[in-house]
């Protein structure tokens, strides 16, 4: 095992990671930014480096300045949690190049997942179902174009095949909107991603949107800890999160969940990982996976027992799962809410100095957060502030659990997206279970683009 992980990222995940290394006896090194320097995970770890300006560019963003980090502290490996360079394959590369471990696939996995197309045709080979696509990079040629849309149906969908966070995708719903569509999200995809290359999927109306999270070490050992319901999103990007998903059997969730595993042995996987499906009318439908773990891990960690964290480290360190498929077990449902300091609504973000933070507790309830009261959310980053998640044996418990919390957490100073989530906790078709991913955005009368 490790004697001292460096954790090259910042807010509740750094936290986090920080406290499954504690746990195992492991030593830390905080890397910030000068915005980060009072954060109350750099003042608990062993030690701490300051490695540029506030602007992620210029800090958790600078490879360099990380790596150096490593070799002064003397770190042995390196987490990269979630966000910034995790899913980075050169900075992955660079880590090992420079003696570290990466807490994380080996780089060439980070990029053949990393490139939705060939991703995908990683997938298919492995049985995993797929949407209903091009199979490939869209051709050049226009009329090759239009016959491809015509075979799959419209309406259809034009993705980057380097995209992410719900960026470089368009969709078309006729003929006469598909060249110009398609050259649209080249150009976007170049812009964004360096990367014009795109292809084209099957629009699927009301589709929901499920995750298997999966572990695998290098031992060619492999097993899927079950799914998680992400389909409450506003543009693309997720605000609430369930485990396990409402109205999903386990025959269901056994075979597609084997068949994640099954992948994850072929490609000689190594750490944990999350395969994203979009779900309608009983099919399973891969988009991507996610090469690292996931902001909403907790409920999965809340309804099997695992540390998907220490199970990280534990896997990087060389060692083997200590538990096999049949050893798994489901117990109760989970429910996060990411608490954001935005505004409930329109979403814009709302940095400033909390004046009062009071957070719940009780049976069933567990807070990841880095705030405090008087801490300083800065304007330079993602505006989650911590994550709110109730445990209960049965899915409406869960609920009642998460409203109560909910109306027992107090922050002042800023605003945040606490009454959204009250909203939810109180609305019938969330009660029901199984809303589209499109639920949010309608109820709030907002547009997804």
């Amino acid at each position: 095992m490790f004697e001292k992980i460096l954790i090259a990222n910042r807010g509740e995940i750094a936290l986090r990671v920080q406290r499954a290394c504690r746990e195992l006896g492991i030593k830390t090194v905080a890397v910030h930014s000068e915005a980060d320097r009072e954060a109350k995970y750099v003042k608990l770890a062993d030690e701490s480096v300051c490695i540029g300006p506030a602007p992620s560019s210029q800090s958790y963003l600078n490879i360099p300045a990380v790596i150096s980090a490593a070799e002064v502290t003397d770190a042995e490996a390196i987490h990269p949690g979630y966000g910034f360079l995790s899913e980075n394959a050169d900075f992955a590369e660079r880590v090992e190049q420079s003696g570290f471990v990466f807490i994380g696939p080996r780089a060439e996995t980070i990029r053949l997942m990393g490139d939705k197309v060939s991703a995908k045709n990683a997938m298919r080979a492995a049985g995993v179902p797929c949407v209903p696509g091009s199979e490939g990079a869209l051709p050049d040629d226009p009329e090759a174009i239009i016959m491809i849309a015509k075979k799959i149906g419209y309406p259809v969908i034009i993705k980057a095949a380097g995209g992410g966070g719900g960026r470089g995708m368009r969709v078309v719903h006729t003929e006469a909107a598909l060249i110009a569509s398609v050259n649209m999200t080249k150009a976007e995809a170049q812009a964004a991603f360096g990367n014009p290359v795109v292809y084209m999927e099957k629009f699927l109306e009301q589709p929901r949107h499920i995750e298997i999270q999966i572990l695998s070490d290098q031992h060619g050992n492999a097993v899927y800890l079950g799914e998680r319901d992400c389909s409450m999103q506003r543009r693309h990007q997720k605000v609430l999160e369930e485990a396990p998903a409402p109205g999903i059997s386990q025959k269901l969730r056994d075979k597609v969940g084997e068949r994640c595993a099954d992948a994850c042995r072929r490609i000689n996987y190594r750490g944990a990982g999350t395969f994203e499906f979009l779900y309608e009318n009983n099919e399973f439908y891969f988009i991507e996976m996610n090469t690292r773990v996931q902001v909403e891990h907790p409920v999965t960690e809340m309804i099997t027992g695992i540390d998907i964290v220490q199970q990280q480290i534990k896997i990087a360190a060389g060692e083997k799962l200590a538990f096999r498929q049949r050893d798994i077990q489901y117990h109760g449902h989970a429910i996060e809410c990411r608490i954001n300091a935005e505004d409930p609504y329109n979403f814009v973000p709302s940095p400033g100095r909390i004046t009062t933070f009071h957070m719940p507790g009780g049976p069933g309830i567990r807070v990841d957060t880095h705030a405090y009261q008087n801490y300083l959310v800065p304007p330079h980053y993602d505006s989650m502030i911590g994550k709110l998640i109730s445990y209960a044996d049965t899915r409406e418990q869960a609920i009642a659990k998460m409203r109560i919390a909910l109306s027992e957490m107090v922050i002042q100073g800023i605003k945040t997206n606490v009454p959204l989530h009250l909203d939810l906790m109180n609305d019938a078709a969330f009660h029901t279970g199984g809303t589209s991913i499109h639920y949010l955005e309608h109820k709030l009368g907002i547009s997804s683009k």
